[in-house]
């Protein structure tokens, strides 16, 4: 594995975070590509471990964005990686809640905000996609995996429940 190169991780965090509709979760495939299909840094697993280890901790769900950044280059990676990531958007809001303080009524306000439902659901689709593809890697996870969305869309069941099994099966070796 190469070392991270600094710079290209931030342009390329930084334009992903602008993109980031729905949360940094939605642009989690090219994170992916950008890490571990185009320059190798990290494996599939190691990529699909520091999102998975990222959600479990408490704090936003950004974090694992942190853990990409430690896992390439140590604090100087954390740093640049986060930085990257939350910046950003962060002018970009403030800059679009200015202007639309102004005039909330104008249409293509109104068409933004109704725009992007669509592209933030598709977004989080992919994300899950890629997310599957990384961690299942044999038939009984990919059934963990299908059982979890079913169990989702078709109970209310809380997600804690699903996130415990889970773990009990990894512990115990069913997986």
């Amino acid at each position: 594995m190469d070392r991270a190169d600094l710079p290209a991780l931030a342009l390329h965090f930084a334009l992903l975070s602008l993109m980031a509709i729905g949360g940094v979760s939605s642009v989690l495939p090219d994170m992916q590509r950008y890490v571990v299909e185009a320059n190798q840094w990290l494996s599939e697993r190691q990529f699909a471990d520091a999102y998975a280890l990222g959600q479990a901790a408490p704090g936003p769900n950004m974090m694992f964005v942190t853990l990409l950044g430690w896992q390439l280059a140590g604090w100087a990676g954390a740093v640049v990686a986060t930085l990257a990531t939350i910046c950003p958007p962060i002018v970009l809001t403030l800059g679009v809640t200015r202007l639309s303080a102004r005039n909330p009524d104008a249409p293509l306000a109104r068409a933004i905000r109704s725009g992007l439902s669509p592209i933030a659901i598709g977004l989080t689709l992919s994300s899950g996609w890629i997310l599957a593809q990384s961690a299942d890697h044999n038939w009984r996870t990919a059934l963990l995996t299908l059982l979890t969305i079913v169990l989702m869309v078709r109970t209310r069941l809380n997600p804690v429940w699903l996130i415990a099994a889970g773990a009990i099966a990894g512990i115990t070796g069913i997986l």
